[in-house]
C-alpha cells in the first residue's frame, strides 16, 4: 500500500514537471511566434519566423505529450488543453508585452539623448549670458541684450521654450520634445549672434582682452 502511494506521488510529480514545461514551451513559442509577426520586415519574413518558432514550441510539446499519454490517457488530453491555453494567451497578451519593451526602450534613448542634450543647453546659456552679465560683451553687441532685435526676440523665445537644462530627476529627462528644443535654441542663439555681430574670434570666451 505505501509503495503504492508513492508511486501515485511520484507520477504526480512528472505530471507537474511536464505540465510546467509544456506550458512554458507553448507561452515561449507563441510569444516569440507574435513578435516576428509584429516586427520582422515583410509578412514572408514574420510568418517564416513565427513557423519556426511554433515548430520549436510543438518539439518540446508533442513527446511530452506522447509521455503523458502512456502513463495515463486522460493526462495527455489535459496537457494538449494546457499547451492550446497557454499559447492562446501568450499571444494575446504579446503586443502588450511588446508595448511595453518598446516603451522602456524609447524611454531609456530619450533619456540618453536628454542628458547630453542638457550639457548642451547649459553651454549654450553660459554663452547667452556673457552678453549680459559681462560688460566688454555687452558694449560690444548691444544687440544681443535688445528684445526689440527679431533674433534676439527669436532667442528669447527658444530659452523660455527649453526651459531648464534637463537630466536627473528633472521633468524634461523624460520629455522626447527636450532635446529638439535644445537643438532650436542652439540654432537661435548662433542666428542672433550672426545678427549682432559676433565673429568667430568673439565666441573664444569672456577672459578675452576688451578695448
Amino acid at each position: 500500500m505505501t509503495s503504492l502511494s508513492q508511486s501515485g506521488a511520484l507520477a504526480a510529480w512528472q505530471f507537474l514537471a511536464l505540465a510546467i514545461l509544456v506550458a512554458g514551451a507553448a507561452s515561449i513559442a507563441a510569444f516569440l511566434a507574435r513578435k516576428h509577426l509584429a516586427n520582422d520586415a515583410g509578412p514572408s519574413g514574420g510568418a517564416d519566423g513565427a513557423f519556426w518558432d511554433a515548430f520549436a514550441g510543438l518539439a518540446v510539446i508533442v513527446p511530452a505529450v506522447v509521455v503523458a499519454s502512456f502513463t495515463w490517457a486522460w493526462a495527455g488530453l489535459a496537457l494538449t488543453v494546457l499547451a492550446a491555453g497557454a499559447a492562446l494567451a501568450a499571444f494575446a497578451a504579446a503586443p502588450r508585452l511588446l508595448r511595453r519593451q518598446e516603451n522602456r526602450r524609447a524611454g531609456r534613448t530619450t533619456q540618453i539623448m536628454n542628458e547630453a542634450a542638457a550639457v548642451r543647453h547649459k553651454e549654450a546659456l553660459a554663452r547667452w549670458q556673457r552678453y549680459e552679465l559681462d560688460p566688454g560683451y555687452s558694449i560690444d553687441y548691444p544687440a544681443m541684450s535688445d528684445p526689440r532685435q527679431p533674433e534676439t526676440a527669436a532667442l528669447i523665445r527658444a530659452i523660455k521654450a527649453a526651459g531648464r537644462p534637463g537630466g536627473g530627476t528633472d521633468p524634461a529627462s523624460a520629455d522626447p520634445a527636450y532635446a529638439s528644443a535644445v537643438d532650436r535654441l542652439e540654432q537661435a542663439l548662433a542666428a542672433a549672434e550672426r545678427a549682432a555681430g559676433v565673429s568667430p574670434a568673439g565666441l573664444s570666451g569672456p577672459d578675452r582682452a576688451h578695448s
